[in-house]
């Protein structure tokens, strides 16, 4: 089978998916952006199994590079897959590209196991937590076309949902310059 990746620009919280993948902090609380706009729209459930999983496993947070499931709530997907980006200047020291791809394939295996067809990122770490977004893609296009190619094979779609025309025309700019095979798709949906 082969794995269609598609760029969108538009709202990860309208993408009628199996998967979408949240950029979550390590407390699974909630926050700002991504994280947020998901927990606003999916609602209460989510932030109920959230807390449940950090009364449980993940007591001291979720570690970077690592991915857990819950429901979607109100979102149109059938579930959140909640991944942890690195934040890019936290350490000038330590090279954390390792971390963001772990995010991708962490998060594809985890959707894999759910036994999802159709899973939905945002840009990781591109926001907030300041990965430079050409750097970010080269990265999250790269680790996908790996991973659906071997592990994740049996994932019909990977969708890049990027918020803004800057964002889609750097992933679209990487995606041509890398030669990633799929399809490319442009516009709100």
């Amino acid at each position: 089978m082969v794995t269609r990746i598609t760029l969108v620009e538009g709202d990860i919280t309208e993408q009628q998916v199996d998967v979408v993948v949240n950029a979550a902090n390590s407390s699974l609380l909630g926050g700002g952006g991504v994280d947020g706009a998901i927990h606003r729209k999916g609602g209460p459930q989510i932030l109920e199994e959230c807390r449940r999983l950090r009364a449980s496993h993940w007591g001291s947070g979720l570690p970077t590079g690592q991915a857990v499931s819950t429901t979607a709530g109100r979102l149109p997907a059938r579930w959140v897959v909640h991944t942890v980006g690195p934040v890019y200047w936290e350490d000038e020291y330590e090279d954390r590209a390792g971390q963001l791809a772990s995010c991708y394939r962490e998060s594809l295996r985890v959707a894999a196991e759910l036994g999802a067809r159709t899973v939905a990122f945002p840009a990781v770490s591109a926001g907030v937590y300041g990965w430079p977004l050409e750097d970010a893609a080269r990265i999250a296009l790269g680790t996908v076309a790996a991973t659906v190619a071997g592990p994740a094979r049996d994932l019909t779609e990977v969708r890049f949902v990027l918020f803004g025309t800057a964002a889609y025309g750097t992933f679209e700019q990487v995606w041509r310059e890398m030669g990633v095979e799929g399809e490319e798709r442009q516009g709100q949906e």
